[in-house]
């Protein structure tokens, strides 16, 4: 009898073993899922436009245009702002984004409609952050359009100066101290990199990336133009490497269509230059029907 209450309990202890051990697998992150850490990190999206001639309905008429292209590839940025809301309760979200030009705009009313591109949930009551979620989406399309309507009026191509803006700017402008953001900068530009102000050169490295320089070193249509690269040292100048906290997204480049591998060589010197500066991750896209470009950005913000 002893030895049959002895083997009863006994058995009762390796099903109690059994049960916890299944309890506790239960409790742990399927494969796959995103860590805490993850989840809890917090959006902070910057968008840099360029407003070069590169959104001129006369010199590249596109279907859809390419302001049209932006616009819609910040409206979506925005409903993917408005989703992480939603994922996270109105009270516990404190993410960011924002629309910003380098240099400013001198145009007042195009810096009076961008004012209107900035939301900063973590400085904002309960309230506020509802008006935000609610809105957010057409305030930003409504005041892109006034934007790209005034610029492509007064065919005042301000461009965008994006090797200076690496250079002095991009950690105060996208960059939080706070480690519970996920910072990401979205450029809208056409890959080739000019901007008046910027106009420095080191060997074979450029304060700027243009048709000129590329068929300097004769990479046009040059099926070795890797090796080209590689063996002049042919690039943008990287004045910093501490980018460890920054994620870039380049969207909407347009390569010339006479020279096939101008979208080669844009994309192998960014990615270097992005390299040399430590940016944490990177994805660099062309031009394309938004479906798609809006599946990029999906696929990216997603990890």
């Amino acid at each position: 009898m002893k030895q049959l209450l002895v083997i009863f309990l006994l058995s009762l202890y390796c099903v109690g073993c059994g049960s916890d051990s299944d309890s506790k697998s239960k409790l742990q992150p399927a494969s796959g899922q995103k860590s805490e850490r993850a989840i809890a990190a917090q959006l902070n999206i910057t968008v840099l436009l360029d407003l070069s001639d590169r959104i001129s309905t006369k010199k590249n008429p596109e279907k859809p245009e390419h302001f049209q292209r932006d616009i819609a590839v910040i409206e979506h940025l925005s409903k993917i702002f408005v989703k992480d809301m939603e994922k996270r309760g109105t009270f516990m979200s404190k993410g960011k984004i924002k629309v910003i030009f380098s240099p400013k705009p001198q145009d007042p009313n195009i810096n009076l409609f961008a004012e209107k591109l900035s939301v900063d949930l973590s400085s904002m009551d309960v309230k506020q952050k509802k008006e935000i979620h609610d809105h957010i989406v057409a305030t930003f399309a409504e005041n892109l359009n006034k934007i790209y309507a005034a610029t492509i009026a007064e065919s005042k191509w301000i461009g965008s100066d994006i090797w200076r803006f690496f250079k002095n700017d991009v950690k105060d402008y996208c960059i939080e101290r706070d480690s519970n953001y996920r910072n990401i900068l979205v450029i809208l530009t056409d890959g080739y990199i000019y901007h008046e102000d910027s106009k420095d050169k080191m060997g074979n490295r450029f304060a700027y990336l243009l048709p000129e320089n590329i068929n300097s070193l004769g990479l046009r249509n040059n099926s070795e133009w890797e090796k080209v690269i590689a063996d002049k040292d042919f690039g943008l100048i990287a004045k910093r490497n501490d980018l460890q906290n920054l994620e870039v997204l380049v969207l909407e480049v347009s390569p010339s269509r006479n020279y096939k591998n101008d979208e080669d060589v844009i994309k192998a010197v960014l990615a270097k230059w992005f390299q040399e500066m430590k940016v944490k991750r990177f994805g660099i896209y062309n031009s394309d029907l938004p479906e798609y470009t809006k599946q990029r950005v999906n696929d990216f913000i997603a990890e």
